[in-house]
């Protein structure tokens, strides 16, 4: 069996071949981060006409790395949600084509399970599990019974992680994604400059917020004198235009101790999390998965407690097709094929 993965949730078009057993031929991924780079985020109008463009090209360039032409497929499965409807559309509508013209069965995917399902391209994922995926729109954590069955018991409760994360760097003028800046500016900074709060930590949930936590940084901001002036727009987020003389080493200080924090409430929540459920192993995908101290953190406390943890290469945190296409596998095996009536799906919580 091969399959042709198409993924468009957000600001990523790709595609990925997909074998019946899970192995990746194919996994070919156009990003979009410099048509939003100037918003200081993604815009959906710009990521819908951008997912036009790329969506053949991207499609044609897997098929090439595949050593496979369209004929050889026996199946396309694509994200179905949730995301930015108008960029979801795109791949659906491109999905559907390709399924009607080849007389072969479509597949609608859960972005999030996909994020779950990632961690099985290169590890052995065992069930249950503790679950969570953290990125630009989603912060949850799940105890993951099967790859069907996937309960959430915490989310967010304002802004997911990335969010927060691209909220900062534009507060302290870093420029976006905010993730990746904030990561590679914080190497060797010492983080205890600052103190931040460690929002709803010890609250006996495994809920998180970041508003308070971003607020926290703009009262260090102000109180530090970092910036001249501050101009209120992007919905209201302070954003500097010039820095007072000599303080781009206190901006690396805040910029670190945000990251301390943020990955001090997602690691303590999920060790205790998986402590409490009696589980054995965590498994962390999603685009902030990405950041080195997480994966540091999450892995030393883990090691400690003789918990294993699991984190995907970061081509396979990041939005991709390859995780859709795995994620694909026990719907095909099953024969939950979707009609060619399938539409998008902007929220979409349940993962079973």
């Amino acid at each position: 069996m091969k399959i042709l993965a198409i993924e468009s949730s957000c600001d990523e078009t790709a595609a990925a071949v997909v074998s019946g057993s899970g192995e990746i031929l194919a996994n070919a991924v156009a990003t979009q981060i410099d048509a939003h780079a100037a918003f200081g985020g993604v815009v959906p109008e710009i990521a819908s006409r951008c997912h036009v463009e790329l969506v053949e090209p991207v499609v044609n360039q897997a098929l090439r790395e595949a050593g496979l032409s369209l004929a050889d497929l026996d199946g396309i499965a694509v994200t179905q949600g949730p995301g930015l409807i108008g960029a979801l559309l795109v791949g659906i509508a491109y999905a559907k084509s390709l399924a009607y013209a080849l007389n072969v069965p479509l597949v609608g995917v859960n972005h999030l399970e996909g994020h779950m399902a990632a961690a099985r391209i290169e590890h052995q994922v065992n069930y249950p599990h503790l679950g969570m995926v953290v990125s630009g729109g989603h912060t949850s954590i799940y105890r993951c019974v099967s790859p069907s069955q996937m309960v959430q018991i915490g989310q967010t409760l304002d802004d997911a992680a990335g969010e927060a994360f691209d909220k900062v760097a534009k507060l302290l003028n870093l420029g976006y994604p905010g993730g990746v800046v904030i990561d590679k500016l914080s190497q060797g900074v010492d983080h205890s400059f600052i103190k931040l709060p460690r929002p709803l930590i010890n609250d006996g949930t495994y809920n998180f917020s970041f508003s308070g936590l971003k607020t926290a940084v703009l009262n260090a901001v102000i109180e530090n004198e970092i910036f001249p002036e501050l101009e209120l727009r992007f919905a209201g987020i302070p954003v500097a235009k010039q820095v007072n003389p000599g303080k781009e080493p206190v901006i690396a200080k805040i910029a670190a101790a945000f990251q301390a924090a943020a990955v001090d409430v997602i690691a303590t929540k999920l060790i205790r999390a998986c402590e409490d459920l009696g589980l054995k192993q965590i498994v962390v995908a999603g685009g902030v998965a990405c950041n080195s101290a997480l994966r540091a953190e999450l892995r030393q406390r883990g090691g400690e407690r003789g918990i294993e943890v699991l984190i995907p290469h970061p081509r396979y945190c990041t939005d991709n097709a390859a995780m859709i296409g795995v994620a694909s596998l026990r719907h095909f095996e099953a024969g939950n094929y979707a009609p060619l009536s399938m539409n998008a799906v902007s929220r979409w919580a349940d993962l079973a």
